[in-house]
């Protein structure tokens, strides 16, 4: 069984983490294994949180009106909305995508004039990559992130 490594974290409104995982060889590979947000402040206001991991730092963090699973920047995504209207949870991941360079969260509350924050809950399972692998998976990120 591969190692598997845990983050976890606070982020406001239009905010962005940054989780650091390139190396000099990039010999270890990650893949997500799980992602679960919850609002800051649960039954105490509204909100609809999307927050998203990216493999590249996001310039810009704003509501998204789309969401576009073709587009190869995009690993994993979780929408929690709890309103009067509206309630639900969605987690999506891509968890064949395997990458080894920083990674990227960013968290937006869609509800119109929302702000409202999310704790987050992640979790990598290191895959060990040959001198190859490690070259393909760099190539790739490199490629993504052009």
């Amino acid at each position: 069984m591969n190692k598997i490594l845990s983050y976890r974290g606070l982020l406001e409104h239009a905010g962005q983490d940054t989780i650091l995982l390139s190396t000099k060889q990039g010999e270890k590979g990650y893949r997500i294994r799980k992602f679960q947000t919850i609002t800051a402040e649960p039954g105490t206001s509204s909100s609809e949180l999307v927050t998203q991991i990216w493999s590249v730092e996001q310039t810009t963090i704003s509501s998204p009106t789309t969401i576009d699973f073709s587009n190869q920047q995009l690993l994993g995504i979780a929408y929690n909305a709890l309103s009067a209207n509206l309630q639900g949870y969605q987690n999506i991941l891509f968890g064949n995508t395997i990458f080894n360079q920083d990674i990227y969260i960013t968290n937006v509350d869609n509800l119109s004039g929302g702000n409202d924050s999310v704790n987050y809950y992640l979790e990598l399972e290191v895959i060990p990559l040959n001198e190859m692998e490690a070259t393909v998976a760099t190539l790739k990120d490199i490629r993504n992130n052009a």
